[in-house]
């Protein structure tokens, strides 16, 4: 036995010295009680440590759905960020641009200044400007000097308009529309017409002249066309319209010629731009004669004297020779009616 033992207590004396704890608390106590303060925890994994290790990993796959989730909606969200931004962006631009061009339209036709050259003249200039529009001028080796404002054009153009008005009323012209409309609309429209025709000619043929000095041009010349219009639709004579249509219009029309050919170089530049304005201002004058007249009353007049009043029907007494059969049945009628009619009344 102490043979058996001896070895026993050896290998406990010689036990190493993770059993040592384990000894005393036989040695001490007498009973196998274990110390868990000594114990490894990390040493084992049991089933609450499980339970923890699953809950994490859900915890952590949770986070990462959401945080995908989360860079989705962002980038969703910024795509839709931007393109709003973009379109704020454009909206913006467009208000901008048109808040520009509408103060610049209205600064345009609200600014007087801009039209006040145009029209900044002194009555005594216009009536010397008048009168210089019946004058041809002489020198034509250097260019003439034209006006270069629109009030006396303008005012001129309207005086025709109301001679004209005046012509078709007291000719009981009937056209369709409204007289002082057809009178503003031509007028209004030969003058600026011809003057884009003739300045366009002008800018083939290089003559130098403007537009605005073009308008003034044919503005002043028409006066003598004023002048013969008011005779003429007053006193209704064809002979007096063609001596003033020779004289005062053709007046007019070559003091516009002869300004023309100053401004121009060429000889066949001159025939065609001035050909061509003293035709159509030459042929206004007589369209605006015969359109709106009584020409069919005045070309009778002219060739047949006064007009005879047709030919009316006027109630004659015709004697009528009876038989003297028809005549005796006549009076036999006669006189069986009035025996009939005193009968009646009796």
């Amino acid at each position: 036995m102490a043979t058996t033992a001896a070895p026993a207590g050896g290998s406990r004396n010689g036990a190493g010295p993770e059993w040592g704890g384990f000894e005393e608390n036989i040695q001490g106590g007498g009973s196998a009680v274990i110390d868990m303060e000594n114990m490894d925890d990390t040493s084992g994994s049991s089933f609450e440590d499980m339970g923890e290790l699953h809950q994490r990993l859900r915890e952590e796959e949770v986070d990462a759905d959401a945080a995908a989730a989360e860079e989705e909606d962002g980038e969703f969200l910024g795509m839709k960020g931007f393109k709003g931004q973009l379109s704020r962006q454009v909206a913006d631009q467009m208000w901008q641009a048109g808040k520009r061009q509408a103060s610049k339209a209205f600064s345009l036709y609200a600014n007087i200044d801009i039209l006040r050259p145009y029209f900044d003249v002194e009555p005594a200039q216009v009536r010397s400007r008048l009168l210089e529009s019946m004058i041809p001028v002489k020198m034509v080796n250097f260019p003439q000097k034209i006006a270069g404002e629109l009030y006396g054009p303008l005012m001129l153009v309207f005086t025709l308009v109301a001679i004209l008005l005046h012509g078709m009323k007291t000719s009981d012209t009937i056209i369709e529309g409204t007289l002082m409309g057809t009178a503003i609309g031509t007028c209004f429209g030969y003058w600026l017409g011809v003057s884009s025709f003739i300045y366009f000619l002008a800018y083939l043929c290089n003559a130098q002249i403007t537009m605005l000095q073009m308008m003034a041009l044919l503005g002043y010349g028409l006066f003598g066309h004023c002048i013969v219009l008011f005779i003429t639709y007053n006193i209704h004579l064809h002979a007096l319209f063609y001596l003033f249509w020779l004289l005062v219009g053709g007046l007019s029309t070559l003091r516009m010629v002869a300004v023309l050919v100053s401004r121009t170089v060429g000889p066949t530049q001159r025939l065609l731009l001035c050909g061509t304005l003293a035709t159509l201002h030459m042929l206004f004058l007589l369209y605006l004669h015969f359109a709106y007249h009584k020409v069919v009353e005045g070309i009778l007049d002219t060739l047949e004297g006064p007009n005879i009043p047709p030919m009316q029907r006027v109630p004659r007494d015709i004697p009528v020779v009876l038989p003297a059969a028809r005549l005796l049945a006549t009076v036999l009628n006669a006189t069986a009616k009035a025996i009939v009619v005193t009968l009646q009344s009796h």
